[in-house]
């Protein structure tokens, strides 16, 4: 390597370097972005160190660390942590094993293959607020059609609701987002199914392989990468998103289903915490980093090779 492919490669070559038309055109974009992505957390970051006022009159305290020593004392900031974890673990294991299935399934269909792939993506167009109330009035008490499905199969008793009973609004929350967003990891799989190499399929076939072990030995590890997108934008979501648990729950009953997105609401926009709420935020925001590395790591794929 000269000295000038070295300079390009380094990261003092890459300043020294003029840049081209395309990044100038491309620089007041990537400031804008910069300026509303940075600022925010700095800012966030500087009050997760105040106990914020919202009132004029009164100037918000400067506490150093208080609010963390808060949420890592506070026994229903836990009692949310593992609520989440649950409800991440189960959603996000149901949605990958039934999209991939489903995907798997129409990808061997003898026919319809497109039309069986449109029609199952209708739940994930519908705004997570709607799909909250049509699931509320699916599952009421009085007039729900699935819970008188679900009573009149003797799998439910007359006395629970399930989304007000504490053993069974998790679950049912879980279906609720599993039904929405597996078409999501269904189209990503088959895609990645249809961008496989047909080579390597058939050389298989006419080795003698099964079908699952051409699944177990080909099709899975040549789908790492679209399995890393799925479980990055998924996870991302999952702990994001709380529109249909508000409307369908509110985090009850009894704390339920109250993940940390929901504890961070309620303490931002129902108590003005902004201070301590900005804590659990920023706690979030590393676990979420922490899980989008583990999950490249864990599927043994280095991160130039996964487009996203």
């Amino acid at each position: 390597m000269d000295q000038k492919d070295w300079a390009r490669k380094t990261p003092f070559g890459i300043l020294r370097k003029k840049p081209s038309f395309e990044a100038w055109l491309l620089m007041p974009a990537v400031i804008i972005l910069l300026i509303i992505t940075i600022y925010p957390t700095v800012y966030m970051l500087y009050m997760s160190t105040i106990k914020y006022s919202t009132l004029p009159q009164v100037p918000s305290q400067f506490i150093g660390f208080g609010n963390w020593i808060a949420m890592l004392t506070d026994q229903d900031v836990w009692s949310s942590w593992w609520t989440t974890v649950l409800y991440f673990v189960f959603a996000l294991g149901l949605q990958i094993l039934l999209g991939t299935a489903i995907a798997i399934l129409i990808e061997h269909s003898p026919f319809l293959q497109d039309f069986l792939a449109t029609a199952l993506l209708c739940p994930m167009f519908l705004a997570p607020v709607l799909v909250g109330l049509l699931w509320r009035f699916m599952l009421h008490d009085s007039y729900g059609v699935y819970s008188y499905i679900l009573r009149s199969l003797g799998l439910l008793d007359k006395a629970t609701s399930l989304l007000g009973n504490i053993n069974t609004a998790l679950p049912t929350v879980i279906i609720m987002d599993t039904w929405e967003w597996t078409p999501l990891i269904m189209i990503i799989v088959l895609s990645g199914l249809r961008a496989l190499p047909t080579d390597i399929i058939e050389a298989a076939q006419v080795d003698g392989a099964s079908f699952f072990q051409q699944l177990r030995y080909i099709t899975v590890p040549l789908l790492r990468p679209v399995f890393i997108v799925a479980l990055l934008i998924r996870s991302m979501d999952l702990l994001r998103y709380i529109d249909h648990l508000m409307v369908t729950t509110s985090g009850g009953p009894a704390d339920a289903t109250k993940i940390l997105a929901i504890r961070i609401y309620e303490n931002a926009f129902r108590f003005y915490k902004l201070g301590y709420a900005s804590a659990l935020a920023i706690t979030l925001l590393v676990v979420i980093i922490i899980l989008g590395r583990f999950f490249i790591n864990i599927l043994g794929i280095e991160k130039e090779e996964v487009t996203l």
